[in-house]
């Protein structure tokens, strides 16, 4: 299932009140939908390490109190009665079967011994599938049936979407625009291996350190030595900022790139900086001068960010020129 899809679905299980399961490779961004849903409907969110618990600690422990134990549970547990939230069990099957074990009764029961948890709350889990070569042991049947099971997908449009709003860096999305097999690649045998999360760590470091002689060196330890042979490359050959800003300058005379990598990165950068009016004047130029599903690509990207370009008397035309295109 699609992220965008997968967000849509969660929301409405959230309104059940039952327990669902997030099944995906690593580095897809599975924890990351859930944050965006927490943060979305302003709900509190604690996310539990499951892999670091012990069989035990959901109980708590006893305390004695006039001849009695009672148990106290665990901080992370809510205990606001009128509090709203979900409670995120991330990595849930890397944890050992005890500990699996010990979530029979919270997730059936919403309750674990005297403990009991608040009608607001939600159980979300997620962990990786064991064919990633991931650290996983087997849901045990009883526990696996208590949840709604998800399978999360990497979708290349989806991450496109979410790569504007996190403003990732022109190069990383120009790159990954010709090459989109390799936003997600675990057929790597190498420490460092091509996924949403790495791409996004790239994107960190051009932005700390831009494109210099060591780049290589550090991509080899996010994405493997394939993807950061073939980044590295495009990098180098890539249309510099500098022809960037002189094609703004003069949008409908400037002669525009050639190469594809080329004009993706160019409409990466555009869309980077739409925030700005000169950039958008420009942009509004560029959509007559590429081609349409380059145009159509820009447009929408700008739109994510910044919804009054659909206003700009170019954009107008262009839209009620190519309305098949744009619906």
């Amino acid at each position: 299932m699609k992220p965008s899809r997968v967000e849509e679905v969660l929301e409405n299980l959230l309104e059940t009140r039952w327990p669902t399961f997030l099944w995906g490779p690593p580095g897809a961004g599975k924890s990351s939908i859930v944050r965006q849903i927490a943060e979305k409907r302003k709900l509190e969110l604690v996310d539990i390490r499951a892999s670091l618990l012990d069989p035990t600690d959901l109980r708590g422990i006893p305390v004695v109190a006039k001849d009695q134990a009672k148990w106290c549970p665990p901080s992370f547990l809510p205990a606001d009665p009128k509090s709203e939230g979900i409670l995120f069990f991330d990595e849930l099957n890397a944890a050992p079967p005890l500990v699996q074990a010990s979530l029979y009764q919270l997730t059936l029961d919403r309750r674990v011994g005297e403990y009991v948890l608040p009608d607001g709350w939600c159980i979300l889990a997620a962990g990786n599938r064991a064919e990633d070569a991931s650290i996983t042991f087997r849901m045990p049947s009883a526990l696996s049936n208590r949840f709604v099971h998800i399978d999360f997908e990497v979708d290349f449009s989806d991450w496109n979407r979410w790569a504007v709003d996190a403003e990732i860096h022109p190069l990383v999305l120009g790159f990954l625009n010709t090459r989109r097999e390799l936003l997600l690649d675990l057929s790597s045998t190498d420490r460092g291996f091509p996924t949403p999360r790495s791409w996004e760590i790239v994107s960190d470091v051009l932005k700390q350190f831009g494109v210099t002689t060591e780049l290589h060196d550090v991509l080899l330890g996010i994405v493997g030595e394939g993807a950061s042979v073939e980044f590295s490359g495009y990098c180098e050959n890539a249309i510099s900022e500098e022809r960037i800003l002189k094609i703004l300058e003069d949008t409908e005379k400037a002669s525009l790139p050639r190469k594809l990598g080329d004009q993706y990165a160019l409409i990466s950068y555009v869309t980077s900086r739409s925030n700005e009016k000169p950039i958008r004047d420009a942009a509004a130029v560029l959509l007559s001068r590429l081609k349409p599903e380059l145009a159509i690509l820009l447009l929408r990207n700008i739109l994510q960010r910044s919804p009054r370009f659909v206003s700009h008397e170019r954009v107008k035309e262009f839209m009620s020129q190519n309305r098949d295109l744009v619906l």
